[in-house]
């Protein structure tokens, strides 16, 4: 099969960083299945990854979480997918990743592929749609009924706070305050839901002095959560809660003791890391995302298609990620 891997750690202008491989197709046992993939998106955590975790030995590493495509196979344990479904998922931190022609993926982090999107405008969703369900109604326990909250969400016009504002505008009642910089990703997140959007390049109290806007019981950090952390302090209702889904090298949580704030770290590869008893949810959350799409509550997130999938493209891909300039997501699709 044709795949996407890497066996050195380098920079994305370098044309090792991704090349184009073949590979044995994998075996579908247990309660995997094994997936013909049609359509992918890649995250932040793609191009992390490729910078900073080294491949095994000699053999290729493939990467990717986002995927869309049809059951080809299913192993023995199997009761959740038969061949010939269309499923999506984000697949699995500690196993080959989605930059091939088939994967192997556990059923139990897999759903059923919304029927009213393509496969390219599918392929944008699982990962970010995992993470901002899970960060709102797993880590910060929203209530979807509690109409008198608001929340902030820092850095919102990405992969996914654009499904996370989203999400919040149509399960719950919260009033939505996002943060950009630039007139087209605050035209995108009024478009998405967003109640307000501020400006992350001023200091955030500052604005939310100028909008005039209440002290938030939640505040979402997704990028330079570093930066940020003494304004959202300032900024956050006494008993609040804080989450995060980045990468800071080091966070003081003390600013937040005297308002006892609790923190909360979301990723959504927890569960399938550790196999966790409740790891079936990542494939009930997938579903009811579908349910939500098919039923025209959300849409997809789709910024650019950046064509096929090979080296080339998902290097293209990589650097423009890179840049943190994207709106939405990058897909690519067929091979």
């Amino acid at each position: 099969m044709k795949a996407i891997g890497y066996k050195e750690n380098l920079p994305i202008d370098n044309t090792k960083s991704l090349q184009d491989v073949e590979l044995e197709t994998p075996k579908a046992t247990g309660r995997d299945i094994l997936v013909e993939i049609k359509a992918i998106s890649v995250n932040p955590a793609d191009y992390k990854v490729r910078a900073g975790m080294p491949a095994e030995g000699d053999s290729w590493k493939v990467i990717g979480w986002d995927a869309t495509g049809i059951v080809t196979a299913i192993g023995e344990d199997v009761t959740l997918f038969n061949i010939g479904d269309e499923v999506w998922y984000a697949g699995d931190f500690t196993r080959q990743g989605s930059y091939a022609e088939y994967q192997i993926v556990d059923e139990r982090i897999v759903g059923k592929k919304p029927q009213s999107l393509s496969y390219a405008e599918a392929a944008a969703l699982p990962l970010t749609t995992l993470t901002a369900y899970e960060m709102l109604f797993d880590r910060l326990e929203v209530s979807k009924d509690d109409a008198n909250k608001s929340i902030l969400v820092i850095g919102a016009a990405g992969g996914v706070g654009s499904i996370l504002v989203q999400l919040a505008k149509k399960l719950t009642k919260l009033n939505i305050i996002g943060t950009a910089s630039r007139e087209e990703t605050t035209s995108w997140l009024k478009e998405l839901g967003a109640d307000t959007v501020i400006n992350h390049r001023n200091k955030l109290s500052e604005e939310f002095e100028k909008y005039n806007l209440p002290a938030p019981e939640y505040v979402v950090s997704l990028n330079a959560t570093e930066h940020h952390v003494d304004e959202i302090a300032k900024l956050i209702k006494p008993q609040g809660k804080f989450g995060l889904i980045d990468d800071p090298k080091s966070l003081n949580v003390m600013p937040f003791k005297g308002k006892a704030v609790s923190t909360h770290i979301e990723l959504m590869f927890t569960r399938s890391m550790f196999q966790t008893e409740d790891m079936i949810e990542q494939h009930n959350i997938l579903n009811k995302a579908s349910e939500l799409i098919d039923n025209g509550t959300i849409r997809t997130t789709l910024g650019e298609n950046f064509g096929t999938i090979n080296a080339e493209n998902l290097r293209r891909a990589h650097a423009f990620l890179e840049t943190g300039k994207a709106k939405g997501k990058i897909v690519l699709e067929g091979f």
